[in-house]
């Protein structure tokens, strides 16, 4: 990873924010613990204690990790010198700009002007580990992004040139190879399932290119989603990490590798103990095809899913907000073909239950192309089993942004209807004419939206489609499957909208 501040975002939008990270605080335990504990936990608690030391672990693990370092192609200049040198087109180049457009520049603490770079060789600095005593490295796929040269240097200071065997940008893993006249030590990989939300843990990198060093912690929460990616699983942990630490292992008490240093959370550009780690179950699936054919290869469903809140679970008659939300069907994909319905809710994949989109996605990925899946949904207020042959993901395509659509212009106020702080009106050929929306795009155009609506995730220029089960193309339907919700003793009711030619699914709340 490249040498760069560490920066946080705003609160609830953490990013992957830079290449260290990991454990590092004291845990409480002994006297204090056990007074406040019963006495079967009191003498479970006693048996995880600390070791007395981690010495015998670090003399293990450290000939296997490794320091990386890469050159690239100096630009000719910075547009400014306190945004952290990320590879082009990297996810941390465009989220620090934007980081720096919300909340100012003066927020990196250095001087704004721009300065001139020169043209030349930089370098970048990571950690990474060797799983395979041929001389196959992992690390992060940002360590490496665009080098032109990389370099392993092991713990006796031998250096060696790297190749790239491949890697994976969606879960920034990439794995290298070097050449070595003797077999090299390696690490193993260990079961990230098991690692339990207070274990102890070990982490050795490379932070500020000082070369390996040892941190240890614990693990402080599982299966965190910092948005940096559609497979976000992380354990989170709290190690002192810095720069430098992408790309190195995290350990169990084993020695075996239960996770891959990758972002940290920090408000100063130093390490306050909330790292990131991308498990190892995941990662070990993706180094195997990189090693075997130097890419990835996912499942493909074809379904745009979100997450279901408590509202939409009281609108599809859900006890508690479980499940993804099947919000688009791909025409011509495996879950068309499989009859998956806009509207449904996956509430188990392959027998497994689902508690949330990340699930799916996951699942969907993991599946072979060519194997079946047996999905669980909720339709209609009824379960039933849906069956789909999963088909290899397709290149990807770009997909517009629908957070700015055009604004509606003013119509006339007879055509328009207010439902629960909603402004409505008919879809007529002008508007659709000026949303950009096709003929087939039917419904109700929401034209302006009152603090009534409360905190409803609309605007003008939506387009809603259904109200629950009802297609609506007037305002007065609307407002008439909305009655019926609340007869029926609703406390919110699922919208289907059309947001420049995307659609998803938005919950109303109604009256209590």
């Amino acid at each position: 990873m490249t040498n760069a501040p560490i920066t946080a975002r705003a609160p609830r939008r953490l990013r992957r924010t830079v290449a260290a990270l990991l454990l590092g605080t004291t845990v409480l335990t002994g006297p204090f613990l056990i007074a406040n504990t019963p006495p079967a936990l009191a003498a479970a608690v006693l048996t995880q204690d600390a070791p007395a030391s981690f010495a015998d672990l670090a003399a293990r693990v450290l000939p296997a990790v490794v320091n990386i370092s890469t050159t690239q192609e100096a630009k000719a200049e910075r547009a400014n010198p306190r945004l952290p040198a990320f590879p082009p087109g990297s996810p941390f180049e465009e989220f620090f700009r934007q980081f720096q457009d919300q909340f100012g520049q003066d927020q990196f603490g250095q001087n704004a002007e721009p300065q001139a770079e020169p043209r030349g060789k930089m370098g970048a600095l990571g950690s990474g580990f060797i799983i395979d005593a041929s001389g196959y490295v992992v690390t992060n796929n940002h360590v490496i992004d665009d080098a032109k040269e990389i370099t392993v240097t092991l713990q006796d200071g031998s250096a060696l040139p790297a190749t790239l065997v491949g890697r994976d940008a969606k879960t920034d893993i990439a794995l290298l190879k070097v050449k070595s006249d003797k077999p090299l030590p390696h690490l193993e990989w260990g079961d990230s399932d098991a690692a339990r939300v207070g274990n102890w843990v070990m982490a050795v990198g490379n932070p500020f290119g000082l070369g390996g060093t040892v941190t240890k912690g614990i693990v402080s929460a599982r299966g965190r989603d910092i948005h940096s990616g559609p497979y976000d699983d992380y354990l989170q942990l709290d190690a002192a990490i810095n720069r430098g630490n992408s790309g190195g292992p995290t350990f169990a008490m084993d020695g075996r590798v239960i996770g891959i240093n990758t972002a940290i959370y920090s408000p100063n550009g130093g390490s306050v103990g909330i790292g990131f780690a991308i498990p190892s179950n995941l990662a070990k699936q993706v180094v195997a095809q990189l090693k075997e054919s130097g890419h990835v290869e996912r499942g493909w469903l074809g379904v745009k899913i979100q997450e279901v809140s408590p509202e939409i679970a009281d609108s599809v008659g859900l006890d508690q907000p479980k499940g993804a939300l099947v919000a688009e069907v791909t025409a011509g994909s495996p879950a068309a073909k499989a009859g998956l319905r806009q509207g449904d809710v996956i509430l188990a994949y392959n027998g497994k239950p689902v508690d949330g989109i990340r699930d799916v996605t996951r699942r969907v990925a993991d599946t072979k192309a060519g194997d079946k899946a047996d999905m669980t949904v909720l339709r209609n207020g009824k379960e039933m089993t849906v069956a789909a042959a999963i088909e290899r993901l397709p290149a990807e395509q770009q997909v517009a942004s629908a957070e700015n659509g055009p604004a509606v212009k003013s119509m006339d106020k007879s055509a328009v209807e207010a439902v629960k702080g909603l402004k409505l009106a008919p879809l007529d050929g002008a508007t659709r004419s000026r949303l950009g929306l096709d003929d087939g795009v039917k419904g109700v155009v929401v034209t302006g939206v009152s603090p009534k609506a409360g905190d409803v995730s609309l605007r003008p220029g939506d387009v809603i489609v259904r109200v629950g089960d009802h297609a609506v193309t007037s305002p007065a339907e609307v407002s008439k499957s909305v009655v019926e919700a609340e007869k029926a003793g609703r406390k919110a009711v699922l919208l289907l909208v059309n947001r420049q030619g995307s659609e998803s699914f938005v919950p109303l709340k109604l009256t209590a």
